[in-house]
């Protein structure tokens, strides 16, 4: 069980965050070692109904598949059935050379084919849930094959060479399962992973869950307003289509905290799952700077100087976020139906509080986070001849001068910490410059920009 402290830590939080960027529902479990030691669930799984959220409340766990779909592919290997190494063209009726380079079926587990996203399952996404004019036509992954044919010439590197998030990657490996398997994607890892981890109500087709009947609503948040009913993208499997709900996820943690052993049931062997969750290859746009990727994970050692394994999914009507910390036997497992909050930031402000950290003193980015709060409101200079608006969308702070004919809007990208102070960087007629929040012991917010100097008035 939680401490009281810590779990009030917690829930305020999420009920804040949830509330501020107007998130349907949430449900949270907490592991440790093979025991849930809290578990929850929050906001409206349904709004026009009113039905609460709770930890049984099926919801997308997005792109978390992918680590179960290298999972799948591991036990082919331990079954004796492929090598990891194996060229993807053994099993995958497509020519797939980027650069010249072969592709090795580790490339498409780690990202690294040398292809940039084609953004299949974006196009298919949008087009479902949000109507925002985009629309793919891809329902298997035969179709996904086939809107592949010409992809090695997009190709930025040769295989291994650097990260490309790829979905349509992972919609391959699903395919090899289903080749070297002879029997569904589904199926195989329905009956080699899911059932002996226990995970009894995690599904891939519309049938079980509406068998099952806790779904929770799919929503699309818009920038202003009420959450919208929206529809799930069917279709989606290898690259990001389980649906769950917490307390089986928190199963699945189990199974990487406990080396391959689920209630004493072995599910893989511990050597191999020790492989998913280690680090390949660099990725580049990480919080911590010195993120890798594994096998369907990302990991860092950057965790407060541990060791987290995690990965995100989103689907725009599910959200979701999976971490642990393997040398502590501790994890997190959150899910949503809509879009809001950061869902990395709500677990690893989880995980802080649950180690005995203080994010916001201790964790730039939400350091930056309550700095962009304070920072934003309207700002005057000397007897105030002038006003300028600060405001936030996002992770960016920009700058806004407005007049009756004229209009000024620039944005402010975080570049340093000082003691004091909080420097930004922008461009203004061309040039760059430093533009700097300065906060003053009797709780004045100063603003220095160009030849001004403002004062936050509101």
């Amino acid at each position: 069980m939680l401490d009281p402290s810590s779990r009030r830590a917690i829930e305020g939080f999420i009920i804040e965050k949830m509330n501020k960027t107007r998130m349907p529902s949430l449900a949270i479990a907490v592991v440790s070692g093979e025991k849930i030691i809290y578990a929850n669930g929050f906001g409206f799984s349904d709004v026009e109904s009113g039905t609460p959220a709770t930890p049984k409340t099926l919801y997308g766990v997005g792109s978390i598949t992918k680590s179960l779909t290298s999972l799948a592919i591991l036990k082919l290997q331990e079954m004796g059935k492929l090598d990891v190494a194996d060229s993807v063209e053994e099993y995958v009726p497509i020519k797939l050379r980027p650069k010249g380079g072969k592709v090795r079926i580790w490339h498409l587990m780690t990202h690294t084919t040398g292809i940039p996203a084609l953004a299949y399952a974006e196009a298919l996404i949008r087009g479902i849930t949000d109507g925002d004019g985009t629309w793919a036509s891809i329902a298997t992954a035969e179709d996904v094959i086939a809107f592949m044919s010409e992809a090695e010439e997009w190709a930025e590197g040769r295989p291994g060479d650097r990260f490309f998030y790829l979905n349509e990657g992972y919609v391959l490996l699903g395919y090899i399962v289903e080749k070297v398997s002879g029997m569904s994607y589904e199926d195989f890892v329905r009956r080699h992973i899911l059932r002996p981890a226990g995970m009894k109500r995690s599904y891939f087709s519309r049938e079980d869950v509406e068998r099952d009947g806790g779904l929770a609503t799919p929503y699309v948040v818009p920038d202003k307003g009420s959450p919208i009913p929206s529809r799930y993208p069917w279709g989606i499997k290898a690259d990001g289509g389980l649906i769950s709900n917490v307390e089986d996820m928190a199963r699945y943690i189990t199974l990487f905290l406990n080396e391959g052993e689920v209630d004493g049931t072995r599910v893989i062997r511990g050597d191999l799952l020790r492989e998913a969750i280690k680090p390949r290859v660099n990725y580049p746009f990480g919080m911590f700077g010195d993120e890798r990727y594994g096998y369907g994970w990302f990991i860092t050692d950057s965790f407060y100087g541990e060791r987290l394994v995690h990965h995100g999914g989103s689907l725009l009507v599910y959200t979701a976020w999976l971490g642990f910390l393997p040398e502590r036997g501790l994890g997190v497992i959150l899910l949503a139906n809509g879009s809001g909050y950061p869902m990395a930031r709500l677990g690893m402000y989880v995980l802080s509080i649950l180690i005995g950290h203080k994010p916001y003193e201790e964790m730039q980015v939400f350091r930056l986070e309550r700095v962009l709060e304070k920072i934003s409101g309207t700002y005057t200079t000397y007897k105030g001849t002038m006003n300028f608006r600060v405001y936030t969308e996002g992770e960016v702070a920009y700058l806004e001068r407005k007049t009756k004919h004229t209009k000024m809007i620039l944005p402010l990208l975080f570049k340093r910490e000082e003691r004091d102070s909080y420097v930004f960087s922008t461009f203004s007629y061309g040039r760059p410059m430093e533009v700097i929040f300065r906060f003053e012991k009797d709780g004045k917010i100063v603003l220095l920009f160009e030849r001004y100097k403002l004062v936050k008035s509101l």
